[in-house]
């Protein structure tokens, strides 16, 4: 017998909630990209009214909160992550009776929402980076930034070897020192051991707080403190070794004192709100580091987002994710993209196959205990678009050499809402990015009812989460891995259970339990059962 598994509907109301103490250790919160989400004025870029206004189809999709990336005033010489004013709202976003409307009507669907941070570094347009350059050299306002004297003859040379993330140096010099800037040069890093970098960000975390939202994503969490005397590294291409290897410029143990002000301050307010790091560390370990009891509360979980397609290794990367945590008392999340990133469904392989496996490493994310983090058009299936002309980019990284690869802007195109050709509903004209013109089909409004969509699978599988005690909870009881075959993972919790089939071959093996939801369809007579190539399976015990 052949089970359709892939929308089934509930009576019953959710046995959880986001009012629960502790709402972040298994919540399911769901990334916006600003400027990608939906447009309210025509300009072809989004903005907090367009985000409002589809705030419905994240409450129906079922996640808990919502974070949004910068849309504080900015030169978007980054897309937002160079802020030049912290306290207001860009006017390509909006202004800030915007983002108060947003916050409010998202608590009134019961959705939480966290805003990003930007701590390691402004923009070249603050005004405290105007004050450091029309001083001398050595004034006061400097110290609020990196500023050095370069080496060799003349101070020609930068003042150490230090790479950009972006790619080229990681100084640029102007009136007459260098400055350090790990990434775009428009993004110089600050000094957090001058005491008024932590209080400005102090009243900043609570210029936000007060207005109401419920947390901050901290971008850069671990590259705040620099190693003493900003020592050379010795070779090249310093961004392939973030998160691999230790270099003086990122997790440094200096940042945990800030987390950890940082997280009195967050508990001095009421409602939970919390603090989430983007953080890389050459270990588990090291991540984990970041969630002791009296830091942040979550950090993200890159080593099972960059994990590849192989059964095998993503049981490692659970396991030792779990252990790490559960060493500091804090919960694991996971994610699988993010606006950084190539998409899933093409790092998976591309076509079919890339988005069965998507759909497939969807479901084995939303099972595992702990907090899950969703890329918005994930659950839509989007591929990453990969064809874009140069003339068209926007990722400062493009143009330089020996970082990141600069073709970010892949993952951004704006979302398709509805109709049969671009913009597909994201606004009243036109889309900062192109959106490809065989998008209708992958339309919020195209997959709207259709059982056998991601979108439907998104919504079921959100709904199960909510339902049943042993998925996503991690107090519901242990994960424990079962015997299977190889290429195949089989593990149970409390009433539960979930395989996955990572093998390009059907595979048939005794029934778990009763099938509740499947990325494909499955066969089973009871006491057997094919899984298909490729799929993930959620068992009723």
């Amino acid at each position: 017998m052949t089970h359709e598994l892939t929308a089934p509907r509930l009576a019953s109301a959710s046995s959880k909630t986001t009012e629960s103490v502790g709402w972040w250790r298994d919540a399911v919160i769901y990334q916006v990209y600003v400027r990608s989400f939906a447009d309210s004025d025509g300009d072809g870029v989004g903005d907090l009214r367009g985000v409002r206004s589809r705030l419905p189809h994240l409450a129906r999709l079922g996640v808990d909160a919502v974070w949004l990336t910068p849309f504080y005033v900015s030169p978007q010489a980054d897309g937002g992550y160079d802020v030049a004013d912290y306290r207001a709202v860009d006017p390509l976003f909006g202004d800030l009776s915007d983002a108060d409307e947003l916050v409010r009507a998202a608590h009134a669907l019961g959705l939480r929402v966290i805003v990003d941070v930007v701590p390691n570094h402004t923009s070249d347009r603050h005004p405290w980076f105007r004050e450091a350059l029309a001083e001398a050299p050595g004034g006061p306002a400097r110290a609020r930034y990196h500023f050095r004297p370069g080496r060799g003859p003349g101070g020609m040379v930068p003042p150490n070897d230090w790479e950009s993330v972006f790619g080229g140096p990681a100084w640029t010099r102007a009136g007459g020192e260098w400055y350090l800037h790990l990434f775009a040069p428009q993004q110089p890093d600050l000094n957090w051991e001058h005491p008024e970098v932590a209080e400005e960000f102090a009243s900043v975390l609570r210029f936000w707080l007060d207005l109401g939202v419920d947390g901050f994503r901290v971008d850069v969490a671990h590259g705040m403190v620099k190693a003493p005397g900003l020592p050379d590294i010795g070779r090249g291409a310093q961004a392939t070794l973030i998160g691999t290897e230790p270099l003086p410029f990122f997790d440094q143990d200096g940042v945990h004192d800030i987390h950890r002000s940082w997280r009195r301050l967050l508990d001095e307010y009421g409602g939970d709100r919390i603090g989430v790091a983007e953080a890389w560390a050459p270990t588990s370990e090291r991540l984990a580091l970041y969630v002791r009891p009296d830091e942040l509360h979550q950090a993200f979980n890159f080593r099972f987002l960059t994990c590849p397609w192989d059964p095998a290794l993503m049981r490692t990367v659970i396991d030792e994710s779990l252990a790490a945590t559960a060493a500091v008392g804090a919960t694991t999340t996971w994610v699988l993209s993010n606006h950084d990133v190539v998409r899933h469904v093409t790092r998976y392989g591309g076509g079919p196959q890339g988005l069965a496996r998507a759909r497939a490493a969807a479901l084995l994310m939303l099972a595992l205990p702990g907090s899950a983090y969703l890329y918005q058009g994930e659950e839509l299936g989007l591929p990453e678009v990969a064809d874009l002309p140069a003339e068209v980019r926007q990722d400062p990284a493009f143009l330089r050499t020996a970082g990141q690869d600069g073709l970010r802007d892949g993952c951004r195109i704006p979302l398709p809402w509805s109709g049969q050709e671009p913009p597909y509903g994201f606004g009243p004209a036109g889309t900062w990015l192109p959106q490809p013109r065989d998008w209708a089909g992958l339309s919020v409004a195209a997959q709207t009812g259709d059982p056998h969509s991601t979108l439907e699978l998104y919504r079921a599988a959100l709904e199960l989460r909510r339902a049943l005690p042993g998925l996503g909870s991690p107090d519901a009881g242990p994960l424990v891995w079962q015997p299977s075959p190889e290429g195949v993972l089989l593990f149970t919790r409390p009433g539960f259970a979930c395989t996955l089939n990572g093998r390009g071959t059907v595979v048939e093996l005794p029934s778990p339990g009763r099938p509740v939801l499947s990325s494909a369809p499955v066969e089973t007579d009871g006491r057997s059962v094919r899984l298909p190539q490729d799929s993930c399976t959620w068992w009723a015990l």
